[in-house]
């Protein structure tokens, strides 16, 4: 899954350090989550668009690019 969390970490001005400690987890947690190399569960993503202050459907980008399989 895509994501824009670098965008919207960095418009707020805050470290992944920072962000981690926001979210109770680790830095290295944020950092594979916005280098997709690791799928948060649906409660983290909640959390980490929460705490950046956008819309999750904002934050994360489908791999369909949110369209339906018909």
């Amino acid at each position: 899954m895509e994501n824009k969390i670098k965008e919207y970490r960095e418009k707020n001005s805050l470290s992944h350090g920072k962000l981690a400690d926001l979210c109770n987890v680790s830095r290295q947690t944020i950092n594979a989550i916005e280098n997709n190399k690791y799928d948060p569960s649906l409660q983290l993503a909640f959390n980490i668009a929460s705490t950046l202050g956008v819309a999750m459907e904002e934050l994360f980008i489908p791999e369909n690019g949110g369209k339906r399989n018909e």
